[in-house]
């Protein structure tokens, strides 16, 4: 039993590690997108507000941190879940049970499901002509002009998993 346990635990974290990994491709992704439309008009409010297309490659990245975990991505599909965007992502472990005492569950792998989401956490006045930003109560006022803006992604942007 306690080797079931430790398998369905393992796919699950790595279901976890692999839907937060593609969202995070997204999160940066729309941060890249809001820093290059910087001083084009309000194009800059489309980003932070999360209402920009995107091509969603975050998949990749999903394949990638559920092979650290010695998984594989079995499914993975671009979802809206309250109107932020994510992936809903299905892995299967490539580790199994092994042999056990009990019939029919030996070497048995595990499959989890996991879904992560881009949130925006910056509000601004539509109507200003600057980029004045309130991101997790704190004030960021930047200048379009300015080459070096000090922002990362996770100024702008949560990825949380979701239900």
């Amino acid at each position: 039993m306690a080797k079931a346990g430790a398998v369905r635990n393992g796919g699950q974290s790595a279901a976890d590690a692999a839907a937060l990994a593609a969202a995070q491709d997204d999160r940066d992704r729309f941060f890249d997108g809001f820093l290059d439309s910087l001083g084009d008009d309000d194009e800059w409010q489309d980003w932070l507000d999360l209402t920009e297309s995107l091509d969603p490659e975050g998949c990749g990245a999903a394949s990638d941190f559920a092979g650290r975990n010695d998984s594989s991505v079995t499914s993975c599909d671009p979802v809206l879940r309250r109107g932020d965007p994510g992936y809903a992502v299905t892995v299967e472990t490539n580790f199994d049970t092994g042999k056990t005492i009990i019939p029919g569950t030996g070497n048995k792998t595990a499959t989890a499901d996991a879904t992560a989401v881009v949130r925006p956490q910056c509000a601004f006045d539509a109507d200003s002509d600057d980029v004045e930003l309130t991101c997790d109560g704190e004030e960021i006022e930047i200048d379009p002009d300015d080459d070096d803006i000090d922002l990362d992604p996770a100024d702008l942007f949560d990825v949380v998993l979701v239900d």
